[in-house]
């Protein structure tokens, strides 16, 4: 059983960090990362916590054969989860190997934990409402009483902070056996509880369908960013529902939405190459930004540095090194 504690400036080294998470983290607020991550990982569970100071968008594939649960500790503002609004009260689920896309808003504080599918799924079946949980978890955001969610919450990091400091030792099995089981219990009888609402049903919003499908854009074709016009001409909608979905799910406009977008692939590139692989003109050439001067100023008002400051792959190893 694996237990680490980290912190981070850069929200695609935090995203890099949580294994077997097919994932890419976008920075879509400006200012320098602060951010956490808590880890305790088994064969069959990871358990951790993240909370990251800037508004961020999610994307990737959940881990395979796995069930997956997140309990937001603190929201402090809109957060979408597969479309659907979310806060404080909620409890988000993701099937192994789906696609997901999550809106966070700065400051977000998350509890997540993946268990082994097959595992969760014979531990529900053993409750009175097996087969009404299992069709009820294909929803992605599920809505908790209060004071229910509350307990659950508080005897997760009662858990954390129980096995965290825990060296790796001679003899793990014991420790990872009992907690996983915690794990599965507090997940059953938390979804089980006949106090949970099982017929809720939360939409997609129409906002968040666009928002998607922009940012789908952007990234299919870093090299010809889509404008505003072109957004509308594709999706067929008005340049005002256009703005209003954007202000509504990611707290800016779309023109800086995409712009951020595309500032963070150039991030990437750069990170995850040698300076003399790859420049960063070429960099980024390949995300549609060709006034060099331009371009440098807009990566530092986000990302707080100039991307000549960037620590590239070479210079991070050397770093470690050292």
């Amino acid at each position: 059983m694996k237990q680490t504690t980290e912190q981070f400036e850069d929200v695609h080294l935090h995203a890099a960090s949580v294994p077997a998470w097919d994932q890419t983290y976008h920075q879509i607020t400006p200012g320098l990362v602060r951010s956490s991550l808590q880890r305790i990982e088994g064969r069959r569970f990871q358990f951790f916590r993240e909370h990251i100071n800037q508004r961020l968008v999610q994307q990737g594939q959940a881990p395979r054969d796995r069930v997956c649960f997140a309990l937001p500790l603190a929201v402090p503002g809109p957060t979408r989860m597969q479309g659907r609004e979310a806060d404080e009260h909620c409890v988000f689920v993701l099937k192994g190997g789906e696609d997901f896309m999550f809106h966070m808003p700065p400051g977000m504080d998350l509890l997540s934990i993946t268990l082994d599918r097959e595992s969760f799924a014979r531990s529900l079946d053993a409750s009175p409402w097996g087969r009404e949980l299992q069709a009820w978890l294909r929803q992605p955001v599920i809505r908790v009483p209060r004071e229910r969610l509350m307990r659950s919450r508080e005897r997760l990091l009662a858990l954390l902070g129980r096995f965290l400091p825990m060296a790796d030792g001679d003899d793990e099995a014991p420790l990872e056996c009992e907690m996983e089981q915690h794990l599965f219990e507090e997940l059953t009888c938390l979804l089980a509880d006949p106090a949970v609402d099982r017929r809720q049903k939360l939409p997609s919003s129409p906002g968040s369908f666009i928002v998607e499908k922009c940012h789908q854009m952007a990234v299919a074709e870093p090299r010809t960013p889509p404008s505003v016009l072109d957004l509308c001409q594709r999706l067929r909608i008005s340049r005002r529902t256009v703005q209003s979905s954007f202000r509504a799910v990611t707290g800016t406009t779309p023109v800086n939405y995409i712009r951020s977008i595309r500032l963070n692939g150039v991030r990437r590139e750069l990170l995850g190459s040698r300076a003399d692989e790859l420049t960063v003109g070429d960099a980024a050439g390949r995300w549609g930004f060709y006034h060099l001067s331009h371009f440098a100023a807009d990566y530092q008002a986000l990302f707080g540095e100039l991307p000549s400051r960037t620590a590239r792959a070479g210079r991070r190893q050397h770093a470690l090194s050292s």
